[in-house]
């Protein structure tokens, strides 16, 4: 399953990162530990289905929570927009630049002035509102990302967040 999820080997419910360490200079690397809290369940199954955005086309999709993190939903609403933030497990994690859009005509440009999913960490980042909930799931919409994509948090959309 981990393979599926375009996770490393071992644990399926974990996505294993290297970052640099944040109290010091050096180049030493830490390792994280991400742990899903959810998994996405959509109608698109290939990166070719997904929309650019959620705006230009993307369906609803089911949130599956799992079940450690259940009680972590509690105070979300139907009406409520939130941020869904991803691991973009296809992603091509070597990839530093892109033609914005996919389209060769634009100049290539480094990958964190673009929404590309291919990046060096492939965290997506999902603007949604909140449509329904269940006991483990929560339906929110429109987004663009594909069946299985992993959920590592989900945050509220804050007063002000409005150009976010």
């Amino acid at each position: 399953m981990a393979s599926q999820l375009g996770l490393q080997t071992g644990e399926a419910a974990r996505v294993h990162m290297r970052g640099l360490q944040c109290s010091s200079m050096s180049s030493d690397a830490v390792d994280f530990v991400l742990r899903p809290v959810g998994t996405i369940r959509s109608t698109i199954k290939e990166r070719s289905e997904a929309p650019k955005q959620g705006s230009e086309g993307a369906p609803d999709v089911w949130l599956e929570i799992e079940p450690f993190a259940a009680d972590a939903c509690d105070g979300l609403a139907v009406g409520a927009e939130v941020m869904v933030i991803t691991w973009l497990h296809r992603g091509l994690r070597d990839v530093l630049k892109v033609h914005p859009r996919s389209d060769p005509q634009r100049r290539l440009t480094g990958v964190f002035a673009t929404r590309s999913p291919d990046r060096p960490n492939p965290l997506g980042l999902h603007r949604v509102r909140i449509k329904e909930i269940t006991k483990h799931q929560l339906r929110v919409g429109p987004m663009e990302a594909i069946d299985g994509t992993p959920v590592v948090d989900i945050k509220p959309v804050l007063c002000g967040d409005e150009g976010f």
